[in-house]
């Protein structure tokens, strides 16, 4: 399905401007993209973006709901359009990879927390750790340390 990234907007009472929609595309086509990956996008489909805009475009798209924001430990922020969902993501730890992972059990089980200390709860953050198919095919195994017999 297209999004209509405008229409997105106006929903959300935002004005419909050029950079706006240029932030939008980018999170849209590269998920799990960084501040400075949209930035690179945005100049690449519009010329003249600068980095502020483009931290207040994500914020104000975070707040109003039209996209995510992912921050793994040790990570840079990430950005997606999957929103409004119950997904979780996996990482890499050797290269950095994320990828998105529905939730295994149900509507949404991890928002109920066994004491939620009278919190108002909206949301939960899931994240698995490991190496990609990719990374495990390039780690070399470690050889044992060979004595010489001089």
């Amino acid at each position: 399905m297209v999004s209509d990234h405008a229409q997105d907007l106006r929903e959300q009472g935002l004005q419909v401007t050029a950079q706006r929609l240029a932030v939008m595309r980018a999170v849209s086509a590269q998920p799990h993209c960084t501040a400075d990956d949209v930035a690179r996008m945005a100049r690449e489909e519009i010329g003249t973006i600068s980095r502020q805009s483009v931290y207040d475009t994500l914020s104000l798209l975070v707040d109003g709901g039209l996209v995510r924001r992912i921050q793994p430990i040790g990570s840079p922020a990430r950005f997606e359009d999957r929103v409004g969902d119950n997904h979780h993501h996996l990482v890499c730890r050797s290269c950095g990879d994320l990828v998105d992972v529905d939730c295994a059990a149900g509507s949404a089980p991890c928002l109920t927390p066994s004491d939620d200390a009278d919190y108002d709860i909206d949301e939960a953050e899931v994240v698995y750790w490991g190496r990609c198919p990719r990374c495990q095919v390039d780690v070399i195994p470690e050889r044992p340390s060979q004595k010489s017999h001089a």
